[in-house]
């Protein structure tokens, strides 16, 4: 029996990693990818990376995106009460699971269980209580592609902001921080990977430091928008690229040649529509 599952996914590290271990399990479907943004500008609550990066991301990685827009700095009820709302609009659809990519915090797990129960959920936690520096090797080896966009400035220097996470950013981190920032030391936004079916393309800006976190904005590149779902993704032609994602999949002849294309996620399904003779 297969169950299906809603990912809260910040578009970092972690998320990334638990989205990879439910697939791998066999027994779970990702049907959406649940993100939490400002509601003032889009931007991913804390880590600031802009609602079309994880639209993109999320169209590379074949999983539908709903975000739950609340305040800048919401009360707990707010917030609370907007999670709610989204989680009975799952239950509508006969999802009651909801995973986490959280490692071993146990408040925090503690406290996203005691939301999850109230609405009927089930808290899943694919990544629970794995060492979290192998796990950082796991990440690098298995060819993820990552940039830190916020650091706690209480804990790493600002200079860590902007930085790949590569070989050299994990071996620069202080003994006193976690590999992979569980304890909130940086965040992350992963652009290429496994799974990924295209690489999500960016710009970089430095931000000046802040009283506590020091971001480095993300400024996403020309996207396409899909003729088929209206999601955002990359297209490798307009892109100027020599070479686009879409090689990967059996030649289609499109409805209607003015449409434009498809996003991964719809060619993937249209191309296992059974074509007529």
């Amino acid at each position: 029996m297969v169950t299906p599952v809603v990912l809260a996914s910040s578009g970092g590290k972690d998320s990334v990693l638990a989205l990879a271990a439910l697939r791998a399990a066999g027994t779970y479907e990702v049907r959406t990818l649940l993100s939490t943004v400002n509601e003032d500008d889009g931007t991913l609550v804390m880590h600031g990376v802009p609602l079309a990066l994880l639209e993109q991301q999320a169209s590379s990685l074949g999983v539908p995106l709903v975000t739950v827009r609340v305040p800048r700095r919401p009360t707990d009820g707010v917030y609370e009460s907007r999670m709610a709302d989204a989680l009975a609009r799952f239950k509508a659809d006969d999802i009651a699971t909801a995973a986490f990519g959280d490692l071993h915090l146990e408040d925090v797990r503690a406290y996203r269980d005691a939301m999850l129960a109230r609405a009927g959920f089930t808290g899943v936690y694919p990544l629970w209580g794995r060492d979290t520096r192998a796990l950082a090797v796991e990440f690098r080896r298995s060819g993820y592609r990552a940039v830190t966009v916020c650091v706690d400035r209480q804990q790493l220097p600002g200079a860590f902001a902007g930085r790949e996470l590569d070989q050299s950013f994990f071996g620069d981190l202080p003994a006193t921080a976690d590999p992979c920032g569980e304890n909130g030391e940086y965040h992350s936004f992963v652009y290429d990977g496994p799974g990924f079916a295209f690489p999500i393309r960016f710009a970089r800006r430095p931000l000046p430091p802040g009283e506590r976190f020091h971001y480095c904005a993300l400024e996403p590149a020309r996207a396409s928008v899909c003729a088929r779902c209206g999601a955002l993704f990359d297209c490798g032609m307009e892109a100027g690229l020599g070479a686009c994602w879409c090689a990967g999949f059996p030649l289609i002849a499109p409805t209607d040649p003015a449409s434009g294309c498809y996003c991964p996620r719809c060619l993937a399904e249209v191309s296992r529509e059974p074509r007529g003779s």
